[in-house]
């Protein structure tokens, strides 16, 4: 497959996203919840939540090379901090 560059961070990238897929599945098959409503007045689940910190983090990471902030491990930091703030508080 020369069309993609299948680099280690790349294949740590989608590695993690496939794990975090198969442990959020595994977490809604063992223990069900209900929905909750947070900040943003939706009722969301745990999949809700990592749906719309994955979709913020590529946001942040985009903006983060668009300005140019610092170095973008940096943003990774910010993505955690983000997913912290979804996973609680939304």
């Amino acid at each position: 497959m020369a069309w993609m560059a299948w680099t280690i961070p790349t294949a740590l990238f989608f590695g993690v996203i496939a794990s975090l897929l198969i442990i959020f599945t595994i977490l809604a098959i063992k223990y069900p919840e209900t929905p909750r409503v947070g900040i943003l007045r939706i009722e969301t689940t745990r999949g809700d939540r990592l749906f719309i910190t994955l979709l913020g983090s590529a946001f942040i990471n985009l903006i983060w090379l668009g300005l140019e902030v610092a170095p973008q491990p940096y943003a990774l930091l910010a993505c955690l901090a983000y997913a912290f703030a979804v996973f609680r508080w939304v």
